[in-house]
């Protein structure tokens, strides 16, 4: 993978976070930096250490599937994104946020958000990520850059609540790359 690649992957995977973070931004309606930087922390470490367990799962067992290791990666990354596109279709009513203040929330939250970062560590191994030199990168990368989006998600929904985040459909935009990168492996994979 590119360093290109893996950044666009980053923001795809921290859309959850982003989103979630503008949901709570709303329910705080005012900047807390204790509770947000406690969520970003944890978004940030989660969705770096999920695709860690994944790659490292997947490298123990890499050998039995070799064969279809690229159509692995493009059906979790395409069942991901449509996923994620999916839910961007319901309703905020439908999204039930629950009290942003209390740690067991947070980090509640941060395991459902990197739960799809798990996946990706397998499509990492099955991508030929075979080293911890070649997984730090874009483990590290993931982390910050779901540190990141998840600080300006709690600004964003402080500063401009729900009228903003219903028109930024920021799941369907991770979406939507998920789904782009997984038709990319896919494609140069059967192409050469």
């Amino acid at each position: 993978m590119s360093h290109l690649e893996i950044w666009f992957l980053a923001v795809g995977l921290a859309m959850d976070c982003f989103a979630v973070s503008v949901a709570t931004g709303i329910t705080l309606k005012q900047t807390r930096w204790r509770i947000m930087l406690t969520m970003a922390i944890a978004f940030g470490l989660f969705q770096a250490g999920m695709p860690l367990i994944g790659w490292m799962g997947t490298i123990l067992f890499s050998h039995l599937f070799e064969q279809i290791d690229h159509w692995i990666a493009f059906g979790i990354l395409a069942f991901l994104g449509g996923r994620m596109v999916v839910e961007s279709f319901k309703e905020e009513e439908e999204r039930h946020m629950p009290d942003p203040s209390k740690l067991l929330v947070i980090l509640t939250l941060a395991v459902a958000t990197s739960i799809d970062a798990l996946a990706v560590g397998v499509s990492f191994a099955c991508l030929g990520l075979s080293s911890w030199r070649q997984i730090l990168y874009p483990v590290t990368a993931i982390g910050w850059v779901s540190f990141a989006l998840s600080i300006g998600g709690l600004l964003i929904g402080i500063a401009f609540g729900r009228s903003f985040a219903r028109k930024l459909k920021a799941e369907r935009w991770g979406g939507l790359i998920l789904i782009f990168i997984g038709c990319k492996v896919l494609a140069e994979h059967l192409l050469g």
